[in-house]
């Protein structure tokens, strides 16, 4: 049953329309995320549909007694209400309420807050947001219109939120970048585009070959018109003469063909990779702790990252993954242990919350890009601040307008551009996948593919993660820090088998039954000398035998074969270089490849110390 159309809908903001004749009927339990690249009218079409704007034209209409509720971005409450009063005031009456007000407790709790009294006033924008999605879900309503509703949510509360809504009945209509999240709640996409709507009927997956097909389609269509028209033009240069009427029709039909537009490809971002070079010693950590109000968030962490290192870190909110960014950043000082900084390296940060002081509402675009560098060298060459803004979708007159008026997508898209124009060798991205519209992040994934040094990421996006990590550091509840091989699958998956072999060994319920990462203490860099610590499993109080990861035991396995591989191939690039010696522009080549195997031959050779260590004491039998 139809529960809801939007018949030609138009909206502009000043000369720019975002909208323009928009028409599509929800159906009545429907599931439909709304994508886009930043910047063109998916947070506007949700307001329009949840009644928030009206529309310049066109209407929207409603089934008799629908109610429609709506989650925004940046939710406002009254400072001076408390979280439960806060939660409850728009979802009920005095009927029900001792029955929401356990469910809302209960949802809460899911999401991290459990301090039912604290005002209002006292919550940050991440909590604020989690009170808001509570109150939405605790509604009754037939439909209700989500605004990015997994920002600011860890991996565990997107699950949650997940199965909540695939189990909900009514209608859902909701804007996100979580891609595993579309593919598992949505049964449609709608996609903006240029003013206009396409829909799909899939998920995700489905979206991405059903828009394929269309694309082929159309393209398909403009050659077959082309070629008409090659036919039709020749005709008409032979100076046929319309006197007949079967002549005018033909001339008619060249003209109205000759006026059909090709299809115009959605415009992407583009980023070419720019990073300076990384010399021998790159980025360590050596025992670092930290610990504010009693509380401690990490103890005792070592890691030394290797050049072309994929790292990320994972853990509940507020877990201090943040926190350790900012220490190895140098703005926060750990309280015990040091970081060492090699003198190439250059760090690129893009931070959780925009907090530049240079991004000021009355400064134009290109400006803010120019105080970084007006030239960045990438690999076709040097490109200019204005090209490179092309790159990112800010084309002629946008890049003259002022920061005030960009959505809070376009804004952190361009905040990535800054962050990429210092050409970093070590990229740390601090929930990257926050605003960025999908468009943007595959583009980015694309270039984290090629970027020439140290990628840090933290992150609640499975997606990206899986993407684009190849090593895992859990954050556990106690401080501990373990260390997992692999994306976000390998490491989902190794930690159900370890919940479950928890759970059969203590007769217990598993450990993923208290919503906590199990985590431990691990200080296993690579680097020789570095003391690896597999302290205790989280559960507290159980100690368990000392072994190799899937990952570790299979890398054991290997990792002579690999040395002795890199060894003779130096060995063989020693003997090219007395054959080249009169060639300068081979031997400097030879000699540049030589120096990278040498590298790489160095980094094997620290982590083959450290497996060596670890099966020495797994033999040992040593207890953890």
């Amino acid at each position: 049953m139809n529960i809801l159309t939007m018949d030609n809908i138009t909206k502009a903001y000043g000369e720019r329309a975002v909208l323009s004749g928009v028409s599509f009927s929800l159906e009545e339990g429907e599931k439909v995320g709304v994508i886009g690249i930043n910047g063109t009218g998916k947070s506007t079409l949700l307001k329009i549909l949840a009644g928030v704007e009206e529309p310049d034209e066109g209407s929207v209409i409603l089934a008799r007694h629908c109610v429609v509720r709506f989650l925004p971005q940046n939710p406002v409450f009254y400072p001076e209400k408390t979280v439960l009063q806060a939660v409850l005031e728009d979802s009920i009456g005095e009927e029900g309420r001792e029955y929401l007000e356990t469910e809302a407790k209960s949802m809460l709790t899911r999401l991290g807050i459990t301090d039912f009294s604290q005002p209002c006033s006292q919550l940050s924008g991440g909590q604020r947001k989690r009170l808001a999605l509570v109150s939405v879900l605790l509604s009754p309503a037939e439909i209700l219109v989500l605004d990015e509703p997994t920002n600011h949510l860890d991996s565990y509360m997107a699950d949650w939120l997940e199965d909540t809504l695939r189990r909900r009945k009514k209608a859902v209509v909701m804007v996100t970048h979580d891609r595993y999240f579309l593919d598992s709640v949505a049964s449609r996409i709608l996609e903006i585009h240029q003013g206009q709507v396409y829909s799909y009927q899939a998920g995700y997956a489905g979206y991405l070959e059903l828009k394929l097909q269309r694309q082929e389609m159309e393209e398909a269509s403009a050659r077959k018109r082309q070629s008409i028209l090659r036919e039709e033009l020749a005709w008409v240069q032979r100076g046929a003469r319309a006197r007949s009427t079967k002549q005018k029709a033909r001339l008619a039909r060249y003209e109205e063909m000759k006026d059909i537009p090709d299809p115009v490809r959605q415009a992407q971002v583009e980023m070419a990779s720019a990073s300076s070079r990384l010399g021998r010693t790159t980025v360590e950590l050596h025992h670092i702790s930290k610990a504010y109000d009693g509380r401690v968030l990490f103890a005792d962490f070592t890691y030394l990252f290797l050049k072309n290192d994929r790292v990320g870190f994972v853990g509940p909110n507020g877990s201090g993954k943040t926190t350790l960014m900012k220490i190895l950043l140098g703005r926060v000082e750990p309280d015990e242990g040091r970081v060492e900084i090699g003198q190439t390296v250059r760090i690129g940060y893009y931070a959780q919350e925009i907090q530049d002081e240079e991004m000021k509402p009355e400064r134009r675009v290109i400006d803010y890009i120019r105080d970084v560098a007006e030239y960045v060298d990438v690999g076709e060459g040097r490109v200019s601040a204005s090209r490179m803004l092309e790159r990112f979708l800010f084309a002629g007159e946008d890049q003259y307008g002022l920061l005030g008026k960009l959505s809070g997508g376009e804004r952190r898209r361009l905040y990535l551009l800054k962050v990429l124009m210092g050409a970093p060798n070590v990229l740390i991205l601090d929930e990257p996948t926050n605003d960025l519209d999908i468009a943007t992040l595959q583009i980015l994934e694309d270039y984290l593919d090629r970027f020439q040094g140290i990628v840090i990421v933290v992150s609640h996006d499975r997606y990206f993660l899986d993407r684009t990590v190849r090593r895992i550091f859990a954050i556990g509840p106690a401080g501990d820090i373990r260390q997992y091989e692999g994306g976000y699958t390998d490491y989902a998956a190794r930690r159900r088998q370890e919940t479950e072999e928890a759970g059969a060994g203590s007769g217990g319920p598993g450990a993923g039954q208290t919503g906590m990462e199990p985590s431990r203490n691990n200080g296993s860099g690579p680097a020789p000398g570095s003391e690896p610590s597999r302290a205790g499993d989280w559960r507290a109080g159980r100690k368990r035998k000392l072994k190799f990861t899937y990952q570790e035991q299979k890398e054991y396995e290997t990792i002579e074969g690999e040395i002795a591989a890199l060894e003779g191939k130096i060995g063989q690039l020693e003997q090219d270089t007395l054959q080249w010696a009169s060639d300068f522009v081979k031997l400097n080549a030879i000699t540049k490849e030589k120096e990278e195997t040498e590298t790489q031959l160095e980094e094997k050779m620290n982590r083959w110390m450290y497996l060596e260590e670890l099966a020495a004491r797994i033999e040992n039998g040593e207890m953890v």
